[in-house]
């Protein structure tokens, strides 16, 4: 049954603007008809539910097992982190690390210091598509579920194996001992993407968008690639670079491709 909130000073509105603005480390905010659809399908722990009172969809509000609350348009407006929003958000448990899957690609992604949270989660929904499984994330990267991250994953930070604050040296430490490569995104790698097998286990390695990778980070590489570019262009978005690389891997992976083909 849906309880109705008229206030925008309402306890429960205050708690989900603490979550909405990354001070509950326990609890996430899902904002959006699609999201919320996402984060159900996905199973993850509803707690809470917030409808305005413009917002009709009955059949996603009956599969939300939560309590539910409705308010005025106005009201819902002070909650929500979009100008425009669609009329729902969801309060939910902190996804814990899904166990590691069986994936397409033999490669785990390690973001370090990725501080734009719309990028981690473009990366991530390119990783999912790509048939990556599990993403790892440095400390000092952005949240993976803060909310404009979650936006861009479009659902795939709730179904992917995300691993938080691990160093760099500690996480290619742990991709040796599993046998794979250390290989790092770089504009001055040293070969192409094209020119790897991704056919062995790797970890790629993206550096900060602001200064890449520091000298320390490059003697923890076993090897560097570069995508080629036209003259006098200096980077590409990181997200787009993620795509590039992994859509090649999964050509020599599902296509019959080899390595070098353009």
């Amino acid at each position: 049954m849906e309880q109705l909130i008229t206030s925008r000073d309402n306890g429960r509105l205050m708690a989900a603007r603490r979550v909405r603005d990354g001070r509950d480390k326990f609890r996430i905010f899902i904002e959006g008809r699609r999201l919320a659809d996402e984060a159900v399908r996905s199973g993850l722990k509803i707690t809470e539910c917030f409808l305005s009172d413009e917002f009709d969809d009955a059949g996603l509000v009956a599969s939300i097992n939560a309590p539910t609350f409705r308010m005025p348009e106005k009201v819902f407006k002070t909650v929500a982190d979009t100008d425009s929003p669609q009329g729902i958000i969801l309060v939910a448990e902190r996804p814990e690390m899904r166990p590691f899957s069986k994936t397409l690609l033999p490669v785990t992604l390690f973001l370090n210091e990725i501080n734009n949270p719309s990028n981690v989660g473009a990366i991530l929904r390119t990783a999912e598509a790509a048939g990556i499984g599990h993403v790892v994330l440095s400390k000092g990267s952005a949240d993976p579920y803060a909310p404009k991250a979650l936006r861009a994953s479009m659902g795939s930070a709730f179904r992917i194996s995300i691993e938080e604050g691990e160093s760099l040296r500690e996480a290619a430490e742990v991709s040796r001992e599993r046998g794979g490569i250390v290989t790092g995104a770089d504009i001055q790698g040293g070969v192409s993407y094209v020119g790897v097998d991704w056919s062995k286990p790797r970890m790629l390695v993206f550096g900060s968008e602001a200064h890449g990778f520091s000298d320390e980070e490059k003697n923890l590489l076993d090897d560097s690639i570069r995508i080629p570019m036209a003259a006098d262009v200096e980077s590409l978005n990181l997200a787009v670079s993620a795509g590039i690389i992994l859509f090649e891997a999964r050509r020599q992976l599902t296509m019959g491709g080899s390595v070098g083909e353009g």
